[in-house]
């Protein structure tokens, strides 16, 4: 669809970004409020920190492609507890309440597509929806003319989920609002700054040092105890 591609334009040739996510909100109808450090590759590999107003990070939940420690490794420094080879989706959620896998949450973070879009539908004459896989994406009109995605909405009956995408820099967004389909779940507003563009980030960034004396967490225990922004942890 012509609409999307040219909507898409900026965040289509980012392979790789690096930035800082400021999240408000609530997780389970309880209030959060963090900051992530965050670098995610296109091909899947993610880091992600939450840093502490001091001491340790909450976590660090990395995702490795290839031989870099492969699957994701969940690291809770304050508790010297990590999961290894998890599915990233899974370990996500249950730390975060945000059921996104890795491509997924790149293109969250960009403002981009997550799958090509196959046709779509006007909705007047400057809106347009488009269909790619199972997903809807929404692309607005600028006053100037040119055509901007404002908001993705994934179809999914167990775990559905909306991002609206805001104050737009060099095409890409610096607001994201998330929110779960129903909004009980989550309803998050990330604020993005020191954004980085297509940085060389080395198979270190995505290897998590863990401690010899690190005893392991199953995940269905981080099931059970919640999303760590909703139990106070």
């Amino acid at each position: 669809m012509e609409v999307i591609d040219a909507a898409t334009a900026a965040c289509r040739p980012v392979s790789s970004i690096s930035l800082e996510v400021s999240v408000s909100g609530t997780i389970a109808g309880g209030r959060v409020r963090g900051r992530l450090l965050a670098g995610l590759t296109r091909a899947g590999a993610v880091r992600l920190e939450a840093v502490a107003p001091a001491g340790q990070p909450v976590f660090i939940l990395t995702n490795g492609v290839g031989s870099v420690q492969p699957g994701a490794t969940l690291l809770l420094p304050r508790d010297n507890r990590v999961l290894e080879r998890g599915r990233f989706d899974a370990v996500l959620q249950a730390v975060t309440g945000i059921p996104l896998d890795a491509p997924v949450l790149f293109s969250v973070l960009t403002g981009c597509v997550p799958s090509a879009p196959a046709g779509g539908t006007a909705l007047g004459a400057d809106w347009r929806l488009g269909r790619a896989g199972s997903y809807d994406v929404y692309a607005h009109r600028e006053k100037d003319g040119s055509w901007r995605l404002v908001a993705t909405l994934s179809r999914g009956t167990d775990s559905g989920w909306r991002a609206e995408y805001g104050d737009f820099q060099d095409g890409l967004p610096r607001s994201i609002r998330l929110v779960s389909v129903p909004p009980q779940a989550f309803n998050l507003q990330m604020a993005l700054s020191q954004v980085e563009l297509n940085p060389a980030l080395g198979d270190d960034v995505f290897r998590v040092q863990i401690p010899a004396s690190a005893q392991p967490v199953a995940l269905d225990e981080l099931k059970t105890s919640g999303p760590l922004g909703a139990n106070g942890r």
